[in-house]
């Protein structure tokens, strides 16, 4: 019931339309309320005038209430539809907006498809109960109160018997609306599930044919299907089990006031029209009666769709700024990490007491093997994540004193799991400066390397992307995020494994052309080849967690350890001189005689 009233107050925040509805749907029920009124008084002066005039007066008057009664529920229909388009707008801008606020680990909990499904089939089913669920139900109560006072009226024998079917109503309504909404909450989340289903297979189909799983994802999807089909057919069967229990306690009612108003009208307590009258009445609120069964189904839908959507609304970001939050001023670039420690949940930590200091302008590399921590840790730059102990500080400002907005327009990340929209390449480039000129899109491409292979598409920078940046190869789309970050101009750089999909000739003008945009910026290179990071001013080494090693290249060359078995696996083949294939001896050097 909460979270019905919490739907409702959706509806409350639009009162203009509301008030209209509303307003209509008072004047409809008033006037379908005339009518079995008129039909009565109709049969009684046919039966004791006989003057057929009166018939054509009494028509005539049925008639206009009719129209009238039409004109009032146009609007009611109208002005509902446009209440629950509000409501629905309303809920999905907010859900939407709250799910680009929330923290990213509350992102690495969910299943993206569970959470498409609520922002489009849970808001669907409130606005269904938006536009018809709350409208019939106050239409059901005001024909129930406004019939039971006529013929309370007229005989108040026959009412109590007219309106015996009630508690039987209430008490099926009860009995299904409890089942119901657990079955639909069920089904709700079922349906999540489908569309991640959905959803991971259409990403991954060419993965599904590579590996010959296509009978194989067919059959999951086909099992999740069956089991949505056959709950929403249970739900359909206890609705209208549900409906033909009422109209079957409708119509023993109606026979015993059939028998009943008989005996009445013989000991002369009750005209012929005033009988009529009772089963006009009892015909009128026979409608609202036989689809209380659609009405509890959306009522129950309803709060198991709401009760999902306020799951994520209800859930606060975990990264917050703090009510005194200041802008961060333009930074310089001197980032400290003290006493770091960091986990995404309590059973196993990230990084272990990590304590280093960048200077401005700084190149600090990272090395390490999976998991060891390196992209944990520049994520915590921009505060995606809060250290759980420890704190980071920029120029000497704790981040966690400054407005996230401010903090991270300042540091310009390449990812490791590189995004592309489906758009043009102009605008995928100018994501986070839109109003950047032609110029100065074309200059930052042409420092990733990526300029040329644009203009000799047939539309250049007017090409549109396929989905995720499918038209393009995984270096084309590392390159193009690159030159996304570059063309923000931040003081602070972060490039996570940004040329690993690059081959050799590409990477050499890449770094080439970075080492120039590095200049003068703290930047942070995550990396997994040597020759990407030597030239770095400092370079960490990381093991689960911890930092094992720092140093320049020089430096490390010197100590035993990780750096320099990797640089003998990697680099120092290709730095060594050629060797003469007979002697083994490298050509560079002078033989002896």
């Amino acid at each position: 019931m909460k979270i019905l009233l919490r739907l409702l107050r959706l509806a409350w925040n639009h009162p203009k339309p509301l008030s209209g509805a509303y307003f209509c749907l008072i004047a409809t029920n008033c006037f379908a309320l005339m009518i079995p009124h008129l039909l009565g008084s109709t049969i009684d002066q046919v039966l004791e005038i006989g003057d057929p005039r009166n018939i054509v007066k009494f028509c005539a008057l049925i008639f206009m209430v009719s129209a009238l009664r039409g004109g009032f529920s146009f609007g009611q229909t109208y002005f509902g539809e446009q209440v629950s388009q509000l409501v629905a707008f309303d809920l999905r801008n907010n859900l939407y907006q709250h799910l680009l606020n929330l923290s990213f680990s509350f992102h690495d909990r969910q299943q993206t498809g569970n959470l498409m499904s609520k922002a489009t089939a849970d808001v669907e089913a409130i606005r269904n109960f938006i536009q018809t669920g709350t409208l019939r139900i106050s239409q059901t109560i005001f024909l129930l109160s406004g019939t039971t006072i006529i013929l309370m009226i007229t005989n108040w024998r026959l009412a109590v018997i007219s309106l015996g079917f009630i508690p039987i109503v209430f008490w099926r309504s009860t009995v299904t609306s409890l089942s119901l909404r657990q079955l639909w909450l069920h089904i709700h989340n079922r349906l999540g599930h489908l569309t991640t289903l959905l959803q991971e297979n259409l990403n991954g189909v060419r993965i599904i044919r590579v590996f010959g799983a296509k009978h194989h994802e067919i059959n999951r999807f086909q099992s999740a299907a069956k089991e949505i089909a056959q709950s929403t057919i249970k739900a359909g069967r206890q609705e209208a089990l549900n409906t033909s229990v009422l109209v079957l306690a409708f119509a023993i009612t109606t026979g015993i006031i059939l028998w009943f108003g008989g005996q009445e009208i013989l000991h002369g307590r009750l005209s012929p029209g005033e009988f009529a009258t009772f089963i006009f009445y009892l015909g009128l609120i026979t409608g609202p009666v036989r689809m209380s069964g659609g009405i509890i189904s959306r009522f129950s839908r309803a709060a198991a769709a709401g009760e999902r959507v306020y799951e994520v609304l209800d859930t606060s970001p975990e990264i917050q700024e703090k009510p005194q939050a200041k802008e961060l001023p333009e930074v310089k670039g001197l980032i400290q990490f003290e006493n770091i420690h960091f986990a995404y949940n309590k059973d196993a930590w990230i990084l272990q007491d990590v304590s280093f200091q960048t200077r401005p302008g700084e190149v600090v590399a990272l090395l390490g093997g999976p998991g060891s921590g390196k992209s944990s840790l520049v994520q915590l730059i921009s505060r995606f994540y809060d250290p759980t102990s420890g704190r980071v500080t920029i120029d000497e400002i704790d981040i966690r004193d400054v407005t996230l907005s401010s903090l991270r327009k300042q540091i310009g990340f390449v990812m490791q799991d590189v995004f592309i929209f489906s758009n043009t390449i102009r605008n995928n480039i100018c994501y986070g400066k839109p109003e950047a000129s032609s110029d100065k899109i074309e200059e930052v491409a042409k420092i990733a390397q990526l300029h040329d292979f644009i203009t000799n598409l047939p539309d250049a920078y007017e090409t549109l992307i396929g989905e995720r940046g499918i038209t393009l190869s995984g270096g084309q789309r590392q390159r193009l995020a690159i030159a996304r970050t570059l063309l923000i101009n931040p003081p602070i750089l972060v490039l996570d494994d940004s040329t690993s999909s690059v081959d050799a000739g590409t990477e050499h003008l890449l770094q080439t052309a970075l080492s120039e945009v590095m200049s003068g910026r703290t930047t942070f290179i995550i990396a997994h080849r040597l020759s990407s990071v030597r030239d770095a001013d400092q370079i960490l080494i990381l093991e689960d967690g911890k930092i094992i090693q720092r140093g320049t290249h020089q430096e490390l060359l010197k100590l035993n350890g990780p750096y320099r078995n990797m640089y003998h696996l990697q680099l120092m083949p290709e730095e060594s001189p050629p060797r003469d294939k007979d002697s083994g001896i490298p050509q560079s050097l002078p033989r002896s005689k």
